[in-house]
């Protein structure tokens, strides 16, 4: 057998993902972007830089931030929570990252191809997000317009990276927010750093070595860490290549490439019908953004829930139990049948309706060890199971479908499908208005209400704004 052949994996032997990466890095302007892009990109912006301060306080975020300050360097970000205090790139970006994924309440890539699982490939704002707005800081004078590029730019690559990837990449056990974010971050940089041709191959290559992340870490603190090192890791590799560090220039192709190392392959008819750009994925086939701060594969099933309770004043001491019947694709990832913290219940459907049910919401303030390991929410979660329902798995995982049977204990059963659109789903987008509402929820109890609005305020006038930097002082607290 040749040594050139990957018996694992399922690549076409002329593909050149690589290099229309590079390309589509280095040619994009401005003036190709559509005009939905544009306004669903500053709506992304306006989410990400709310849960960088919802994060900002969050242990996973504080530990990190101690660690890069006892680092320290080169002066060139601010380090988030630290005031004035200001750090390497490459370590803020980690703690940017770390803070806007601390609560699972980032936006999700969505897909229409049934051979994915829906709602499965990646958180794709964070990661380029950090990274535009770490490098914003270390060149001065970026442009509301030219960060609103940079970040789509990222944004689009790694969505496209994730869309191709077959769909075994998460099924394996990676985390494509880990692995695939770090080619998000990279291109955001390598956009704001003017990288060019062989500089951005040799950083893809780069990116691919630095991706990394296992899905046992969900319901730990490592998790958000995932997201964290992926901004730092696209950082570092747009650094090293802008230096001349060289890698492999064809790095996602190949038999040994990311593609079919890291998922077995890509989805090679895509490949032929679509490009980087063509069409742009935050706007087909779009991106959710979160209501809740877990998993989105839980969101039709929280909604269906909190319908059910409030249309029919179901009290906790009166249901005997509730069955949530749902497929692989739902039940496979949400694994905590009891939650014992509240980074465990973003990952547990008996956690989630039973915050529901106790609190007519599931927001920041539910998510909290104290609350989850209450005696009413231990009591709770254990009259709550899930099912494996083998119809609802048959219909496929373009869809995330699940099903409630609330037993009472007169007797009566009170049940419900979810609505497969899904409120923040493409189909149901959350307004602009609650989205500022999400973002003042974030940021209360860390900004004052002044800083909040300001914010706001910043984001919306982004294409206005002379240097995009401004965003990393609005999000510190004082």
């Amino acid at each position: 057998m040749s040594v050139q052949i990957n018996q694992y994996a399922e690549m076409p032997a002329n593909s050149m993902v690589t290099a229309d990466a590079a390309k589509f890095i280095e040619q994009v302007r401005f003036e190709m972007i559509p005009d939905e892009a544009i306004h669903t990109g500053i709506r992304c912006i306006l989410d990400g830089l709310g849960l960088f301060v919802a994060g900002s306080d969050h242990e996973t975020t504080r530990i990190q931030a101690e660690l890069a300050a006892e680092t320290g360097g080169k002066a060139e970000a601010l380090l988030l929570g630290h005031s004035d205090l200001r750090v390497p790139v490459s370590l803020a970006a980690r703690v940017l990252g770390t803070s806007g994924h601390a609560h699972d309440w980032d936006d999700t890539q969505i897909s229409k191809d049934p051979d994915h699982v829906y709602g499965l490939l990646t958180h794709p704002t964070i990661p380029p997000l950090s990274a535009s707005l770490v490098i914003a800081q270390k060149l001065g004078r970026v442009s509301g317009r030219d960060f609103l590029l940079a970040f789509l730019t990222g944004f689009e690559v790694e969505a496209k990276i994730s869309e191709w990837m077959l769909s075994q990449h998460y099924k394996r056990g990676f985390h494509s927010s880990a692995t695939v974010g770090t080619f998000g971050s990279f291109a955001s940089a390598a956009k704001l750093l003017n990288l060019k041709s062989d500089q951005l191959r040799h950083g893809l290559g780069i990116a691919a070595s630095f991706a990394s992340g296992i899905r046992c870490n969900f319901g730990s603190m490592t998790k958000p860490l995932h997201v964290g090192r992926a901004a730092e890791n696209g950082v570092s590799a747009a650094l090293m290549s802008a230096r001349g560090y060289s890698a492999d220039k064809d790095a996602l192709d190949g038999p040994w490439g990311f593609f079919a190392v890291m998922g077995g392959g890509v989805t090679e008819d895509k490949l032929k019908q679509q490009g980087f750009g063509r069409p742009w994925s935050i706007v087909e086939p779009g991106v959710s953004i979160k209501p809740y701060p877990c998993g989105v594969l839980t969101h039709p099933t929280i909604d269906l829930m909190l319908k059910l309770v409030t249309e029919h004043d179901i009290k906790p001491e009166n249901i005997e139990q509730v069955i949530v019947s749902a497929g692989s694709n739902i039940l496979n990832p949400i694994r905590y049948p009891v939650a014992n913290n509240h980074l465990q219940a973003k990952f547990s459907l008996p956690a989630l309706l039973a915050m529901i049910t106790l609190s007519r919401r599931a927001g920041k303030p539910e998510f909290n060890d104290e609350f989850v390991r209450s005696d009413s929410m231990q009591d709770l979660q254990r009259r709550i199971k899930t099912r494996f329902d083998p119809e609802i798995e048959a219909l496929g995982f373009d869809k995330m479908r699940s099903r409630i049977e609330i037993e009472l204990k007169d007797g009566s059963i009170i049940a419900g499908a979810a609505n497969e659109s899904y409120r923040g789903g493409p189909d149901n987008p959350m307004s602009d208005a609650e989205l500022e509402a999400k973002v003042r929820g974030c940021c209360q109890g860390t900004l004052s209400s002044e800083q909040i609005e300001s914010l706001i305020k910043a984001a919306w006038s982004l294409l206005d704004m002379s240097d995009a930097a401004e965003f990393a002082r609005l999000i510190q607290s004082r």
